[in-house]
């Protein structure tokens, strides 16, 4: 009997030193970011200021709402290589609706606008991916260079003049807080609620989990993958319009370079490249990560191209630390 009891207790205690290792696996960005900004604030001691982290804050929030896209993909088991090239092409479409060729179209329509244009342009990732059967890499990256290209076509110049309202939804503030930080934290606590509680959140971790054993659950798997990819094509155009408030034109470069960033800060959050496993607040980890590196390089004085080299490495590091991470999980998870 007593047997029995001691191999009980050491079967629990075996079990949650297993949970205990998947929830620091799961987690492990916070403890990485906490390192980084002590490690930064040392070297360059106005890294750390309200000033500095304001701005660092306020910088990212165009991107975070392209990662927290791309997440979503991610979680379904899929992924989006035009994140980026959406948010520079329905900012360039709508800042051109606004300016030249519908001028007096109020802010508030542009905003509906570009919100749509995004949604359009993950709809058609979506259907084309499900019903036509095209691989989500080949559909994304020929998406990526439609709308890249589309982006030169139309414009080959910053956009100005666009209306206030438009512009303060990137670029404005209330009591010295900017909106676009405001905005970010509640549309990534919303879509953390819904991930997390309600039964179509669940079921994108479903589908990226098993997408076989989620069809046969009866979940609408074809429903779940367009629903994501239109979710990506309007949080990456909700970017764009962050891009085009905070600077307050809009360049043909938004977003151009964004698709990596997005991939690496999703995954250094702890979002599965095979889907199925992650969380957006991770997410969030991972995006101000980045955005620590760089801010940080930059004060240092360390010259753009070479922050792009840096850059390079971190999403490299990004990739390696991933891989050992799966690594230890399978053998956690045989084990247990």
């Amino acid at each position: 009997m007593s047997t029995d009891v001691t191999s009980n207790i050491s079967n629990a205690l075996d079990f949650d030193r297993h949970e205990a290792v998947l929830f620091a696996l799961d987690n492990m960005i916070w403890p990485i970011l906490l390192s980084t900004v002590l490690i930064f604030s040392i070297i360059v001691p106005v890294f750390s200021s309200p000033g500095n982290i304001r701005a660092l804050l306020f910088g990212t929030a165009a991107l975070s709402a392209i990662v927290l896209g791309e997440t979503l993909c991610l979680l379904s088991g899929h992924f989006d290589l035009s994140v980026g090239a959406t948010a520079g092409f329905a900012a360039i479409f709508s800042a051109l609706f606004l300016t030249e060729w519908f001028p007096g179209t109020s802010g508030a329509a542009g905003i509906l606008l570009i919100l749509l244009v995004g949604m359009t342009i993950g709809l058609i990732n979506g259907v084309s991916i499900t019903y036509i059967g095209v691989n989500p890499f080949l559909q994304t990256l020929a998406m990526l260079m439609i709308l890249s290209g589309s982006v030169k076509l139309l414009s080959s110049s910053a956009l100005t003049g666009l209306p206030e309202t438009y512009l303060f939804v990137g670029g404005g503030q209330v009591s010295g807080i900017p909106v676009a930080i405001v905005l970010m934290g509640v549309i990534f606590l919303a879509f953390g609620v819904w991930l997390k509680y309600s039964a179509t959140g669940r079921a994108i971790y479903a589908v990226g989990g098993n997408k076989k054993a989620a069809t046969e659950a009866g979940i609408n798997t074809t429903f779940i993958i367009i629903l994501v990819y239109v979710f990506s094509g309007m949080l990456s155009a909700f970017g764009g319009l962050l891009y085009t408030g905070f600077l307050g034109v809009a360049p043909p470069t938004i977003g151009q370079n964004d698709v990596f960033p997005a991939f690496a800060a999703a995954v250094i959050g702890g979002v599965s490249l095979f889907g199925g496993r992650g969380n957006v607040l991770g997410a969030v980890g991972g995006v101000i990560l980045l955005a620590s590196v760089e801010s940080a390089l930059v004060l240092m004085g360390i010259e753009a191209t070479a922050v792009d080299v840096i850059n390079g490495f971190v999403l490299l590091a990004a990739i390696i630390i991933y891989t050992m991470e799966e690594r230890i999980r399978r053998k956690v998870i045989t084990k247990s």
